[in-house]
């Protein structure tokens, strides 16, 4: 019962991705942006305040549905920069978040622990806000070309990854990208418990090595501004699979500082792989950059649920040593597919293929 608290909040993050971060194409960027954090804090006190199980499912679902906001802002901070300056910008936005990503476990275990678990959710309310009322001053207003309705607007989402064949392939390698991430943070903190007998602050502190990862957005959005999509996609696809083909080893003899180290490798990998994703999908036309986005996020967060699920699977079939194996195929089944990447798009992507 405890445990699905995460999956009603996970759909609701799916639907919003598709629902609300779509209305980008629609609705002024700044009052979409902050409209949907207001909502996310009214959601998130409702939690704190929350006194029977019911309420409390319907507040998490509506804290997912509207915590998407943030794939509003991305793409809305991309198109303010030049071209040849957005990959850098998007990595270092990327790299905000991803910190604040792979930080909310561990603080939300220290707070619980010397707050409750309802200050948890309460701290989180006032910091939407605060973040609201910066927004509110700094962002400038974007307004999109619009001439669609909604509906209209959610059927030619639909028809991005059918029409956008560079949108379609980024999409089918971070979906698996994010799937191997999921996998990992589901099965590792079983590993931690069971092969290494750590309990719920020593994962937390593990859990703090994820955020190392982060610091190779900035880098990474560098190396996409100069050309180096395609080497960047290779070399992160090949980390995240011989990270987990060797962590079958390390687990086995029980090195836990290096597996701290996988955990940052793989880390890194997957947000190395989404910021040069990030930018190819941002340089579509800018009328249909938020169904895009919307598409895109929507799709890789399915590929991140169903990683969830085989990470839970594949640890109790067989161990660390199962979900290992089941991760370094992931990593070989990416590697095969960017194989299949023509090489002429890649060019025309990127000027000089490299």
């Amino acid at each position: 019962m405890a445990g699905s608290v995460t999956s009603v909040t996970q759909i609701g993050y799916g639907l919003g991705l598709f629902l609300l971060v779509s209305l980008a194409d629609l609705i002024e960027h700044r009052r979409l942006i902050l409209t949907q954090l207001l909502f996310t804090a009214a959601a998130l006190l409702a939690v704190a305040l929350a006194r029977t199980a019911a309420v409390y499912f319907v507040c998490a679902f509506l804290v997912g549905l509207f915590t998407t906001g943030a794939q509003v802002l991305i793409p809305s901070i991309a198109q303010l920069v030049p071209e040849e300056r957005r990959g850098r910008v998007v990595g270092m936005v990327m790299g905000g978040l991803l910190t604040g990503l792979m930080l909310s476990r561990p603080a939300a275990l220290f707070i619980s622990a010397a707050l409750g678990w309802r200050a948890v959710f309460a701290i989180a309310a006032g910091v939407m806000l605060v973040l609201a009322a910066l927004l509110a001053r700094i962002l400038p207003r974007h307004q999109p070309h619009g001439g669609l309705h909604y509906g209209q607007i959610l059927l030619t989402s639909l028809a991005v990854l059918r029409d956008m064949p560079k949108v379609r392939r980024r999409a089918l390698y971070q979906t698996l990208m994010f799937g191997g991430f999921c996998l990992f943070w589901t099965a590792a903190p079983l590993a931690l418990a069971g092969r290494f007998g750590m309990h719920e602050h020593g994962i937390a502190v593990f859990a703090l090595a994820g955020a190392g990862g982060a610091a190779v957005a900035p880098l990474a959005g560098r190396l996409a501004d100069a050309g180096w999509t395609r080497g960047c996609t290779i070399g992160a696809m090949a980390v995240l699979g011989a990270s987990f083909l060797v962590s079958g080893w390390l687990v086995a003899a029980g090195s836990l500082a290096a597996f701290v180290l996988v955990a940052i490798l793989i880390d890194a990998a997957v947000q190395m792989n989404q910021v040069v994703s990030q930018r190819v999908i941002y340089m579509t036309p800018a009328a249909t950059r938020g169904r895009v986005n919307a598409i895109y996020m929507t799709v890789t967060f399915a590929g991140g649920a169903a990683g969830s699920m085989l990470g839970a699977l594949t640890y109790h079939r067989g161990g660390w040593s199962a979900t290992a194996l089941t991760g370094a195929a992931i990593g070989l089944l990416l590697l095969l597919f960017q194989a299949t990447e023509p090489r002429l798009a890649t060019l025309v992507l990127e000027g000089d293929g490299r």
